[in-house]
Parts: C-alpha cells; structure tokens; sequence
C-alpha cells in the first residue's frame, strides 16, 4: 500500500501582523521542533499530546496536519491506523485510515481551521487510495466550552466531514449504537477497489443481514 505523503502549506493571517502557518503531513524531526499550546489538553497533557503526535507522524501511515503560530502548535489533525483494539482494525485492511484526532486551542476557534487542516490532507489526491473514516462519539464533543447541545454539536461536525466529501454511513459497532448522536463517517477514495469497499462493509456489520 502506498502512503502519499506530500508536504501542503498556508498561511492564516491574524490582527496585528501576526500569521499562523497550517501545513502536513508533518515529518516527526519537525515535530520535535516544536511546542505544544497549553490549552491543547482534550485528549491528555499538552506534552504528552506531544509526544503522542510525533510517534503517529512516523507510522508509515501516520500523518499530522497543524496549525503554528511561530513554533507553537495551536492545531492539529492526526490520521493513521485504528487501534487494534477496535472493530475497524478487525479486517486487517491496509487502505482503511482514520482520521482520528482534531483538536484547536481556544483562542484560535473560530477560524476555520479544523476545516483547513483537513483538506490539506485530501490535497493532491494524497488520500483516493484510501478509505478514511473517523467516529464521533458525544462523549469526546467540547458542549461546555461550545455551549452547543449534542445535536447541534454533531450537526457541526457532519458539516465539518462533508467539507472533504466524508458521509453518513451504518454500522452495528455497538459504541456508535450505544447513542443516537454518535456516528460513523466515511469518504471512499476514487482509486479503491470494489474489493476493499466490501471488505469494509463486513467491518461495519457483523450482523451481514443488515446491509
């Protein structure tokens, strides 16, 4: 399987002359770098975050999109394998990529960059080998800080996943299941073959009458 990995940059300008750079995949000797920003704490510790960001940017698989004020990461998207602890590495299947992490400091929201981040990641058709998909569950959504509700929350995501062409998709994976906000989210790349969408299918079903 062949992972594309090809080096996207932008630039977000910001008051007072100040500008952020989003760019990815980024390369682990890069990422070391650099810092974390405080408040990227969702997930665990800003510098243990850190870490965990520079080990996923040297999987083969493995890509990190961000956004950096100077040398200080303020955003970040991860992609790279499912843990093989989780349904979706159950098939074994090489062109199924998640699109895992997405994570913005509070004071940069509201830029769009979540959304900016990840479309450098399908630029150049660096993912139409891929089937991508990522699971939103509620549990992990920010309503306090947003002040959304559940659905309005995954009715910002959904709009967030459609910005690449990711799309609604079933499953009878009981942690989706379990809440009625939750969802799986898909995007099949161009260039994947019927034998791996149907693969997939018989990941996301166990029950093989319900598809």
């Amino acid at each position: 399987m062949e992972h594309r990995k090809r080096l996207q940059r932008e630039t977000v300008a910001l008051d007072e002359g100040r500008e952020l750079i989003l760019e990815g995949p980024v390369p682990p000797n890069r990422l070391v770098e650099m810092t974390m920003h405080e408040a990227l704490d969702a997930f665990r510790r800003p510098n243990e975050q850190h870490k965990a960001l520079i080990e996923i940017a040297g999987l083969d698989e493995g890509r990190i999109l961000l956004a950096r004020e100077g040398g200080k990461i303020v955003g970040y998207v991860t992609f790279h394998y499912a843990d093989e602890l989780e349904r979706w590495s159950e098939g074994g299947m090489t062109d199924l990529i998640e699109l895992g992490a997405i994570e913005v400091a509070d004071d940069y929201r509201g830029c769009g960059l979540g959304k900016r981040m990840i479309e450098l990641a399908f630029a150049e058709d660096q993912l139409e080998n891929m089937i991508v998909f990522t699971t939103e569950y509620y549990w992990h959504w920010d309503l306090e800080g947003t002040k959304l509700n559940v659905w309005d929350y995954r009715k910002m995501m959904e709009k967030l996943m459609q910005s690449v062409g990711m799309v609604w998709f079933a499953t009878d994976d009981p942690e989706i299941c379990s809440h009625p906000a939750n969802c799986l989210m898909v995007r099949i790349g161009k260039e994947v073959p019927l034998s791996s969408v149907e693969h997939f299918d018989r990941v996301r079903f166990r029950q093989r009458f319900m598809y």
